[in-house]
């Protein structure tokens, strides 16, 4: 636990006196004042995490992090737990959503196994240069929490701990930005139960269909996540203690991302509805991380708005999308660029030689 306890502490306030100066310097681009909306506020903000009046976001990264859950065995799920894997090597040559996103925008893809529930074999599978694998395993899946905690107190702290590492290894190559995403069959009944207790709400009424399941086993995924809240008995005052009793290996991994980003003032753009899960986490542990976090859409799953409103934070988009993967990250960092290249390469009224409102 040294590494969450030194990291915690060392995180900042976003630099405020930068924000107002930036403000100033938006205010006198050739257009009318905020004209451009939430981009200048994008701007701004990514400067006030940055320290740097003129940030650079020239070398992107995507985690994409993979892990089991043992409650799929109650059937939660269209598709089954081996799917988890299967994606992984489609990861690793390129071919899923998230790689196409990634490089478009021109992201790294860092895909970890941080819980898969078999032992892979990826020596043949390195085949798109804009993917790396990593191995963080903790163990092969969660447990069953309709029985028990889904995990040892002990490896919610290492899933932690790990995303933290993932973050500190990328520092020498100059990572930029950040993204986080996620594969885990299971993992939106995980989610659910992790915004249910730290929102407070009905679990039916944070609680989405995942993969596309049908009405019978959205019922069933409901019940499943209440049986493990009655069994388990999470305490929303204790962010660890949630983890460990209803999380995912993944998703705290995710929200030790989110706490390394923002130890080392790197924005953190979040996807969807894991990574939410991730950053509630976060948010708990360490309240003042929310301002480090970019939410990059509102997921379809319906319990992603309540855990954003909860944080305060507001999503740059909305297109339906519960894909996963890092795919609203990707997404979203395109007009991370646009807002850092505004501030940079527009030109003043003075240095464009064209006149100023009319007072």
């Amino acid at each position: 636990m040294d590494l969450l306890n030194k990291t915690i502490p060392a995180i900042g306030r976003l630099d405020y006196a930068l924000m107002e100066k930036v403000q100033k310097k938006l205010d006198n681009l050739t257009k009318p004042q905020g004209s451009l909306g939430r981009l200048e506020d994008l701007a701004k903000h990514i400067a006030g995490i940055t320290s740097k009046e003129s940030p650079s976001l020239r070398h992107k990264v995507v985690f994409t992090l993979a892990g089991d859950h043992g409650v799929t065995e109650d059937k939660v799920s269209a598709y089954p737990k081996e799917v988890t894997a299967q994606m992984v090597y489609n990861f690793l040559r390129g071919g899923a959503g998230i790689n196409v996103l990634a490089r478009q925008v021109g992201a790294r893809v860092i895909v970890v196994d941080i819980g898969i529930a078999s032992v892979l074999d990826i020596k043949d599978y390195r085949q798109d240069i804009t993917s790396v694998f990593k191995d963080c395993k903790i163990n092969l899946g969660t447990r069953n929490f309709t029985k028990g905690p889904a995990m040892t107190r002990e490896e919610a702290i290492r899933s932690l701990e790990a995303g933290i590492r993932l973050v500190e290894e990328e520092l020498p190559k100059g990572a930029d930005i950040i993204g986080t995403g996620d594969m885990g069959i299971g993992n939106t009944t995980s989610s659910s139960a992790i915004t249910a207790v730290l929102t407070g709400k009905d679990v039916a009424d944070v609680t989405g269909r995942g993969t596309g399941i049908d009405d019978a086993i959205f019922n069933n995924k409901v019940s499943v996540i209440k049986k493990a809240i009655e069994v388990n008995k999470p305490d929303p005052d204790d962010a660890l203690d949630v983890l460990q009793k209803v999380g995912g290996y993944e998703i705290g991994g995710i929200a030790g991302i989110i706490l390394g980003s923002a130890k080392n003032r790197i924005p953190v753009v979040i996807d969807g509805f894991i990574s939410g899960a991730g950053a509630l986490i976060a948010t708990r542990l360490a309240p003042q991380v929310r301002n480090f976090i970019i939410a990059s859409h509102c997921s379809a799953e319906r319990g992603h708005k309540s855990a954003l409103d909860l944080m305060g934070l507001s999503p740059l988009l909305d297109l339906d999308l519960r894909l996963g993967e890092g795919t609203g990250s990707a997404i979203a960092m395109h007009l991370c660029e646009s807002a850092v290249r505004i501030l940079n390469e527009m030109a003043t009224f003075e240095s464009a030689g064209v006149s100023k409102k009319i007072d």
